[in-house]
């Protein structure tokens, strides 16, 4: 494969309103690529796509929907449809996390975090999978995270919602690899975004934290190989952890991080 051409194409980013979401926007939209920005915030949604629109020539439109509501996928592919939009490339980055021992969470706010996290990415995959492979030259990148990787005390539901992410996204590019669609999970560590607003500051276990740009830039200069990898980690440190993890048992991997979890979570 070539470097990914993105110029006539449109890729639909969800979770656009801010962090990773808003960063991918603005680096595909510099690379050519027209976008359709989803997330909860309209206000958001307009003012970053005046921004791209703006800078770089291109066609960036608005969608404020929730996707933790049960049929929102289908709901967006009608509302695409209404507009007269191809989509070509798809980002599914939206995604949160609770954090506090199981047995303390909001049983409400755990369905919320399967659903974004797990329920309307596999459905957003589905709706436009057999489209992007037509295309055959685009993207589908889904978030996961490092927490994909190991068993995460105090996050043990987002880092299971993540673990699938990673294991449907790596079937999915042996699944299309014929195809030209380049599919890849992105896992990306500690981040510098809304995220921690939601989990707490604490959620990223004592560990530095990267920028959106950082890891978007990891991301699509991945993509751009000869032969793109199935999953991709951001940051050294983190590609360390994620192979200590095979060398270690798994009680070991759990009561490390925990530990780690427990001390950022106390201030230790």
């Amino acid at each position: 494969m070539t470097p990914v051409d993105y110029h006539g194409q449109t890729t639909l980013i969800t979770g656009a309103s801010a962090g990773i979401g808003a960063e991918f926007a603005r680096q595909l939209a510099a690379r050519g690529s027209d976008v359709v920005l989803v997330a909860r915030r309209l206000d958001r949604l307009e003012h970053l796509a005046d921004e791209l629109a703006t800078t770089y020539g291109i066609t960036a439109t608005p969608i404020a929907m929730d996707l933790a509501t049960p049929g929102v996928a289908a709901a967006l592919d009608t509302a695409l449809t209404r507009r007269g939009l191809t989509v070509t490339g798809l980002i599914n980055n939206a995604g949160f996390a609770t954090n506090a021992p199981f047995h303390q969470e909001d049983p409400q706010r755990l369905e919320a975090e399967i659903a974004v996290n797990v329920t309307t990415l596999v459905a957003l995959s589905r709706v436009f999978i057999e489209r992007l492979r037509a295309h055959g030259g685009g993207v589908l990148v889904n978030v996961a995270s490092m927490a994909a990787y190991q068993a995460t005390p105090t996050m043990a539901v987002y880092g299971a919602t993540k673990a699938f992410v990673l294991s449907f996204t790596e079937a999915l590019w042996y699944e299309s690899r014929d195809t030209g669609l380049r599919v890849m999970a992105l896992s990306p560590g500690a981040t510098e975004t809304e995220f921690f607003d939601v989990a707490g500051a604490q959620a990223d276990g004592g560990t530095s934290r990267m920028r959106p740009d950082e890891v978007v830039t990891i991301a699509l200069k991945a993509l751009d190989r000869r032969t793109p990898p199935p999953s991709v980690i951001t940051g050294t440190r983190n590609r360390l952890m994620a192979q200590a993890g095979r060398l270690v048992s798994r009680r070991r991997m759990a009561m490390t991080i925990g530990s780690m979890m427990d001390q950022a979570g106390t201030g230790h």
